[in-house]
Order: C-alpha cells, then sequence, then structure tokens
C-alpha cells in the first residue's frame, strides 16, 4: 500500500459558509486532519500495517492496547475523510426516491430519523461522532466514542457527524446542539448517503449469490 494521504476536501474551504466557516475548515481540515495522516503513517512504518488499507489497519488494531496509538490514528483519518464527504454546499433537508423510503421504513418519518440522529450527536459524552449505518441490511443511528467508527462492529458507515469540539468550537462554541441542527438542515450530502447505501445492498446482493452457487 502507498502511504497514508491527506485527501482534497470534496469543496472549497468557504464552501459551507456560514455554516461552517473557512477558518474552522483550515485549522479542521489542513492541522486536525493532517496530523491524524502524519502520525499514521510514522506509526505504521515498518509494521506489518504499513502494506494494509486503512479500513483493514481499523479492524486489525481495534481493542489491542499495544496498538491503540496506531488504531487512534488511522481510524481519525478514515472517519475525517469520510466526514466530508457526507457534506456539500446547498445540502440538508430531506432525502428523495430509494433512500426516503428506507429511512421511513426504519424510522417512521425523516422527522424522527432527524431526532434520533440530533440526540445520538449531542448525547455522546465528550469527543466521538455520530452515524447512520447498515446494520445486517437494516438502517440503524449509532454513536461512538473517540476513534471508534461502525467498520469495527461490521456495520456499513452511511453518514456520519464529527462531534469532537474542533469540529464546531471556532464557530459555535458549546452549543454542540446548533451545529448539529446546521448540519442536518444545510450540509448533509444525500447523493454520498445513497451511493453508500447502494454500494452496500449490491455487495449484500453479489454476497447472496456467491453462497447461492456454492450450496448448488
Amino acid at each position: 500500500m502507498a502511504s497514508i494521504e491527506l485527501p482534497d476536501l470534496p469543496f472549497p474551504l468557504d464552501a459551507l459558509e456560514p455554516h461552517i466557516s473557512k477558518r474552522t475548515m483550515e485549522f479542521h481540515h489542513g492541522k486536525h486532519h493532517a496530523t491524524y495522516v502524519k502520525t499514521a503513517n510514522g506509526l505504521v512504518k515498518g509494521t506489518p500495517y504499513e502494506k494494509m488499507n486503512l479500513p483493514d489497519i481499523i479492524r486489525a488494531s481495534f481493542g489491542k492496547p499495544d496498538e491503540r496509538a496506531i488504531f487512534n490514528n488511522t481510524a481519525q483519518v478514515w472517519n475525517h475523510t469520510f466526514f466530508w464527504q457526507c457534506m456539500r454546499p446547498g445540502g440538508g433537508g430531506e432525502p428523495e426516491g430509494v433512500l426516503a423510503k428506507r429511512l421511513q421504513a426504519a424510522f417512521g418519518s425523516h422527522s424522527e430519523f432527524r431526532k434520533k440522529f440530533s440526540a445520538a450527536a449531542t448525547g455522546r459524552f465528550g469527543s466521538g461522532w455520530a452515524w447512520l449505518v447498515l446494520d445486517n441490511g437494516k438502517l440503524s443511528v449509532t454513536s461512538t466514542p473517540n476513534a471508534e467508527n461502525p467498520l469495527v462492529n461490521g456495520q456499513v458507515p452511511l453518514l456520519t457527524c464529527d462531534v469532537w469540539e474542533h469540529a464546531y468550537y471556532l464557530d459555535y462554541q458549546n452549543q454542540r446542539q446548533s451545529f448539529v441542527d446546521a448540519f442536518l438542515g444545510h450540509l448533509v450530502n444525500w447523493n454520498h448517503v445513497e451511493s453508500c447505501l447502494r454500494e452496500a445492498d449490491a455487495t449484500t446482493q453479489g454476497n447472496e449469490r456467491k453462497r447461492a452457487t456454492a450450496r448448488g
């Protein structure tokens, strides 16, 4: 595997204003995310992890006390890269089509999904992440502490919101709820969420076909 790299943002630094400022993005992407990348590369150098991709490193190092630093930094690289993809200028609101139907089937309505996601984000004590995931074929909302993410629980991440204070403190100070409201109302990239869901569904269907073929 090539070295772990800091990806470019999928939008200009000021594209999410007024909901997330250019100054926040400069620090969050250019400092925090970049530091995780630099630290992760240093930690995996010369180890078996050096030749593995990020998801595999994350799964393999999770729960191992002597590899906690490797897990924390590689997971935070992955989490932030995914977080940027979950946002776009002029986003938020309600999705349409297949995704809207799946959310309604899982939560009863978009409003109920939003309530659960908001509660997961604001209720996470300290630092962490709120997630919409696919868990055994069903949509579910969860939250994880610190660097942890759904990959280590066998879930498929579809959407995330970063609730570490560095994600919002310059713009919202201690008002995490206001940040989460802005994220859901104005920033969520539902096209990305639906793309992740379709990819997960296709993988599941492919695996089912393989099992059916193996059974003869």
